[in-house]
């Protein structure tokens, strides 16, 4: 029996649930901190409902909150072929001087393609590889400032569950006010939720903010397509950890003070960078941490989460934290009170 329980936390079909459309959130909440909060306590499944800005009552001073600065890239681009057939390319990650991306549709785009902006003459993109995913392709930007041109005519790369085109306002909801470094191509999500004014109260009662990059890749959206969730593989992702965060996130967890993850991006950064016998080491690199229960969590003691998509590796790393029948619990009671799921919907914070 026992074994059985445990098979069924890598079967994929037990992550899966039933979210109504309406609660999809299409626009994100004015002002960003008037979102809902659920909080979850980790321990005995208990709930409560709440507004975001009362997350500082759950905080201690001394506690320590860390915040992805990582910047969304305007990824989405719009190209043609020879042809006059339209495509559209998502970018992922610099690969040296190309981009790794996914192109749509892919069938036709082999090696060799060129790739055409129609308001551009000078701008194009060769197509040099296949690569080992879905619509995969490493491409290389030929003729000008590649990153002024991004930035230029690139679109924010809303996800598809938001059913309407990107806005120009998308530019900046879509983006944490703390965001710093681009290169992500979806948003950290957790982070929409704070203010300028909320971060300043919380500083002022003496909880401690630092900050690390993780660029949000395909390694974070990419769906599980397995049956059994143990075999799926997450894309590499970069990330950055600063000496004086390390150093602030060593002396938290001597002292027994509370880290707090905002985004599981920040979860899976932090429990990549923590060793048990040397801490918390500064320095660049790349992840492709899968968490799944089962894992034992060692670098933080709280998440504050989006309510994710079902059957992702992210429900599966917060029902790590938490346990997955209270995370679904969790859900169902977010689903009976009406919170607003996904990217641009409420916050769930579990300690």
């Amino acid at each position: 029996m026992e074994t059985e329980r445990k098979q069924g936390l890598y079967d994929v079909k037990n992550y899966h649930f039933e979210v109504p459309q309406r609660l999809i959130a299409q626009y994100p909440a004015v002002p960003r901190d008037a979102s809902r909060l659920l909080f979850l306590d980790r321990a005995t499944g208990a709930v409560e409902n709440r507004v975001f800005q009362e997350i500082i009552n759950y905080l201690k001073p001394g506690d320590t909150l860390v915040l992805n600065e990582s910047r969304v890239i305007p990824a989405r681009l719009q190209v043609i072929k020879s042809t006059g057939a339209q495509i559209e390319i998502l970018l992922l990650q610099p690969r040296g001087p190309c981009w790794e991306a996914l192109v749509k549709p892919a069938k036709r785009i082999k090696a060799g393609t060129r790739l055409y902006f129609p308001a551009n003459e000078i701008m194009e993109i060769m197509v040099l590889d296949e690569l080992e995913m879905p619509g995969g392709r490493l491409i290389e930007f030929l003729g000008g400032d590649v990153q002024d041109y991004i930035q230029k005519v690139g679109v924010m790369p809303l996800p598809p569950y938001i059913n309407r085109a990107a806005e120009e306002r998308d530019k900046e909801s879509y983006q944490t006010v703390f965001a710093k470094h681009d290169g992500s191509v979806a948003a950290p999500t957790a982070g929409l939720h704070f203010s300028p004014d909320l971060l300043d109260r919380m500083a002022q009662k003496g909880i401690q903010i630092v900050k690390i990059v993780l660029h949000v890749g395909l390694g974070t959206f990419r769906p599980v397509q397995v049956a059994d969730i143990r075999d799926h593989k997450m894309h590499r992702e970069s990330y950055f950890v600063n000496r004086e965060t390390a150093a602030i996130l060593n002396r938290s967890k001597s002292e027994g003070r509370k880290i707090i993850a905002v985004g599981t991006t920040v979860a899976r950064t932090l429990e990549t960078v923590y060793n048990e016998n040397h801490g918390f080491s500064p320095g660049a690199g790349s992840t492709d941490k899968f968490i799944i229960p089962g894992y034992t969590f060692k670098a933080i003691n709280g998440i504050l989460t989006n309510f994710h998509l079902p059957g992702s590796t992210l429900i599966m790393l917060v029902s790590a934290f938490a346990g997955r029948e209270k995370i679904l619990k969790a859900y169902q009671h977010a689903v009976h009170h009406e919170y607003r799921f996904y990217s641009y919907g409420d916050a769930m914070l579990i300690i």
